[in-house]
């Protein structure tokens, strides 16, 4: 891998295409459904990687330049919850698993978040079952308090959610 970058609206159309396949390859993963983020406008994913307080994707990339890996965070807005921020949509291109990437990706997060003003812990869902996931949250200092039954439905099958935090 050879670099973590904060992506920038101009990373848009390559966000795009590997969140797609993510929802695509994984989509007991994910809040979003593949159909759904396929008819998103182009200009809404831009809109969405612009710069912002507390807000922000990294993407990580290969030596070829090539996006391999997603994480995003957003930091809570309201007065009693800004000392919480929340990871979402990460995804690591199938090639490229169990180098390091995900862990990568994850350690940047924390590293970014802490330079958030007010900012006390980071937040995170795992689908019951993701225990490649939830395992690799372990190892960086998450850790489970608790779970929200029938977090998602998709299909008329319920997906429940480990609920993680971590502690800056």
């Amino acid at each position: 891998m050879e670099a973590i970058r904060i992506l920038v609206p101009e990373d848009a159309e390559t966000f795009r295409d590997i969140r797609l396949e993510g929802l695509f390859e994984s989509p007991d993963s994910f809040g979003l459904t593949y159909e759904e983020y396929l008819i998103r406008d182009i200009e809404v994913i831009k809109r969405g990687l612009e710069a912002k307080s507390g807000s922000f994707t990294l993407g990580a990339f290969d030596s070829s330049s090539q996006l391999i890996g997603v994480i995003g965070f957003v930091q809570e807005q309201s007065i009693k919850f800004k000392h919480k921020g929340f990871v979402w949509g990460m995804y690591v291109r199938s090639g490229y698993r169990n180098q390091g990437v995900g862990r990568r990706l994850v350690e940047q997060v924390i590293e970014q978040a802490k330079q958030i003003e007010d900012l006390e812990q980071i937040n995170l869902c795992v689908v019951v079952g993701n225990e490649n996931a939830k395992s690799l949250y372990e190892l960086i200092g998450f850790h489970v308090y608790g779970m929200e039954k029938r977090a998602l439905k998709h299909n008329g099958k319920y997906y429940d959610e480990e609920l993680m935090t971590l502690w800056l």
